[in-house]
């Protein structure tokens, strides 16, 4: 299962850190990807599953941090600098390695950053 949990309501420029609760799925390349209404699903970030490895869409390089903690089977995206078109549900999720494709993600959570 994974389960993602820490969004909420900030204001621009502001920090949010997610979790995700990721049981049963240490070995897998984790991440997360985001939809906004009406919107496609985006890629966010991933991470590989020893955690050496790491890799961003453009649009959050810089801003956001993914990392994970396998003894704690968690993984975490650290959000700086917030921005409103960073307003969406966020997914934690299995990714493919090589295309970063999500194959299995669990509940969301909704960010929201106000103007």
């Amino acid at each position: 299962q994974l389960q993602a949990s820490g969004g909420g309501l900030v204001q621009t420029g502001g920090s949010l850190r997610l979790s995700c609760a990721a049981s049963g799925r240490t070995l897998s390349t984790l991440g997360w990807v985001r939809q906004a209404p009406e919107k496609e699903r985006e890629f966010v970030a991933a991470i590989s599953w020893r955690g050496g490895s790491t890799y961003y869409a453009d649009s959050v390089k810089g801003r956001f941090t993914i990392s994970r903690d396998n003894a704690k089977n968690m993984a975490y995206l650290q959000m700086n600098s917030l921005k409103p078109e960073d307003t969406a549900v966020y997914y934690c999720a299995a990714l493919r390695s090589s295309s970063f494709e999500p194959y299995y993600w669990g509940q969301g959570t909704q960010v929201t950053v106000s103007s």
